[in-house]
């Protein structure tokens, strides 16, 4: 899978993919709370059009906010009855020039954030042309935009301190609200990389 950062064409992809290049996977057992802010961002991100710059999101708990930030949560349009049990996403100023996922290797979070959500845009192939795709990662970007079976595809991905995740994909062959996939395993990978995040092991950058 590859991307506007030049990232490999398998490192933040879907596991598993079907006839359209993703999957939908059950997400029966998906934090509802976590899936409705996925599916919210992924809305606000389709709202923009295409070929847009990868995003970053720092989610708190509604609650959390409204009681301690009032005013921002006022700004936000939020108030304590709307607050229960659900996340509000702030999204995080970011350098366009450094990769995505280097991005994401130097960030830990403040314990009142409680988890991340990252926007990417990226390229899926099939799984039976991963043995052809060249090692070198500009080779393989090059490969990934010229193969006839290439998608565009839009992910949504979060994760929370408590072990939940979610994702929700979109691809622009087929870019309408009810062809959205959401599951909790759509894109370990890229899952991995915002855990990773919230478990305090890149002191380098704390973003707030």
């Amino acid at each position: 899978m590859t991307g506007p950062e030049d990232i490999g064409p398998d490192e933040t992809g879907p596991e598993e993919t079907g006839p359209d290049g993703i999957d939908s996977l059950d997400d029966a057992l998906a934090d509802p709370a976590l899936a409705a802010a996925v599916h919210e961002l992924e809305l606000h991100a389709a709202a923009d059009g295409w070929d847009q710059k990868s995003r970053l999101y720092a989610l708190a708990l509604t609650s959390d906010l409204v009681a301690k930030e009032p005013g921002l949560a006022a700004a936000l349009g939020l108030d304590a009855a709307s607050a229960e049990g659900s996340f509000t996403p702030i999204e995080q100023e970011l350098d366009a020039s450094v990769p995505f996922e280097t991005v994401l290797a130097s960030i830990s979070w403040p314990d009142e954030v409680v988890g991340c959500a990252a926007v990417v845009e990226r390229l899926v192939l099939p799984p039976d042309v991963d043995a052809a795709i060249p090692e070198d990662p500009e080779a393989a970007l090059t490969f990934a935009q010229e193969h006839p079976l290439r998608q565009e595809v839009r992910i949504v991905a979060a994760a929370v301190r408590d072990g939940s995740t979610y994702s929700a994909l979109r691809l622009r062959a087929h870019d309408d609200d009810t062809s959205v996939v959401g599951g909790a395993d759509l894109v370990p990978e890229l899952v991995e990389l915002l855990r990773a995040t919230l478990e305090g092991d890149s002191p380098e950058e704390t973003r707030t």
